[in-house]
């Protein structure tokens, strides 16, 4: 991809090795949505929702969002957004544990999420 105006805020030790401008968490799903949340309030912006494609990925020891590679203006749509995700997710995992033993399909699944999204900006970009 020619246009790297993004950067990828991530846990997923598959997206650390395959990609450059990430801000690599060493942390849970949550620690990335924190992350991701302390970098919306100091003006970057989402570039795809924080939260998966389905509940079942709510169960998901990774996560991968992208994020504008720059700050600015603070943007309260953003912040509204991930702050409920961040409620969102943990509501939902109040009673269940992020599922370790399917680990690696988790990464592969969320790289091939991240890689469409990727496509999908890059497309919105032009």
């Amino acid at each position: 991809m020619n246009r790297k105006n993004y950067q990828i805020v991530t846990n997923n030790p598959v997206v650390k090795e395959s990609y450059d401008k990430v801000i690599f968490v060493e942390g849970s799903f949550q620690d990335v949505l924190l992350k991701t949340r302390d970098l919306v309030h100091s003006g970057h912006r989402l570039i795809n929702h924080p939260l998966g494609a389905s509940i079942r990925m709510f169960f998901s020891p990774y996560r991968s969002i992208l994020v504008t590679d720059k700050a600015d203006k603070l943007d309260i749509n953003h912040v509204e957004i991930i702050e409920n995700s961040i409620v969102s997710y943990k509501k939902q995992m109040e009673h269940r544990k992020p599922d370790e033993a399917n680990s690696k399909d988790y990464a592969l699944i969320d790289s091939e999420l991240l890689k469409s999204a990727l496509e999908e900006h890059k497309r919105l970009s032009m």
